[in-house]
């Protein structure tokens, strides 16, 4: 996952809404989000190569996403894939508190990460590259490749555009949604991070959408969680070709209250 943006108790029907890009190779094996057989109540896309997963919710009201933080100089071969964290916390019968609490001491084993955790009784931010978890509360949140709302440009066009979105009680068509993750204009040099990938890259990797020869936006990810628990998961999968993209919409209500 590479960009997040977040509204939470931020509109007054619904508590919990996220929009994801799930950026990555074009070669990397995964399959698209479906309920787990291994773990029924787990609604995950699934990565095929190391077994995690980029972004998830279940019917017992978790929800959990991850990003890698960009940092070439610092990555270790070797290391466990990222995906593993959200996936063991969304399939493990822990609270996002205790799971965290788990996984601090253990978190330098993973190259740079920020996590997203949330529950029944709240909605955290964690980054191996920060001091320690963080609550967060009720507001518009954005995250990329490096720590939560720091302000690169397609943060923070993607959330002043998710802003506008839900500016009324009624929200908009879910193309809406699906218009401002296929944003494709990249940022100006003089805005672009220094991320040590050189210029080049970061010009390819300046906009919300990413479109490159090997590597770019596999799928995009539109979750609203309303005030009665129900929950709405639409998900846009890409091809780098000329196939259509293929969408899948679900709906189900939280065994439990809704996140937060």
């Amino acid at each position: 996952m590479c960009l997040l943006v977040i509204a939470y108790k931020h509109h007054p029907k619904y508590p919990l809404v996220v929009l994801a890009n799930r950026d990555e190779y074009y070669d990397r094996p995964s399959a698209p989000a479906r309920f787990w057989d291994e773990a029924p109540s787990v609604l995950a896309g699934k990565d095929l190569r190391a077994g995690g997963t980029w972004l998830g919710i279940t019917t017992r009201g978790k929800m959990a996403a991850i990003t890698n933080y960009r940092d070439p100089k610092s990555v270790r071969t070797g290391a466990p894939s990222r995906g593993i964290l959200v996936r063991d916390f969304l399939v493990e019968d822990k609270s996002a508190r205790d799971y965290l609490d788990y996984l601090v001491p253990r978190a330098s084993q993973y190259n740079g990460f920020n996590l997203i955790l949330g529950d029944t009784e709240g909605l955290y931010w964690y980054s191996n590259k920060a001091d320690g978890p963080k609550l967060l509360g009720p507001g518009l949140y954005g995250l990329s490749n490096h720590l939560l709302d720091t302000p690169w440009p397609k943060v923070t066009k993607a959330k002043r555009a998710l802003s506008r979105l839900l500016a009324s009680d009624e929200l908009p068509p879910d193309e809406a949604f699906f218009q401002l993750l296929t944003d494709r204009t990249p940022a100006e040099d003089s805005l672009l991070p220094n991320t040590g990938v050189g210029l080049e890259w970061e010009r390819i990797l300046s906009p919300i959408f990413i479109s490159s020869v090997i590597y770019g936006t596999r799928s995009s990810t539109l979750i609203f969680v309303d005030a009665k628990g129900k929950v709405r998961f639409v998900e846009k999968t890409y091809n780098n070709s000329e196939a259509p993209s293929i969408v899948q919409t679900y709906q189900f209500h939280l065994d439990h209250a809704p996140p937060g």
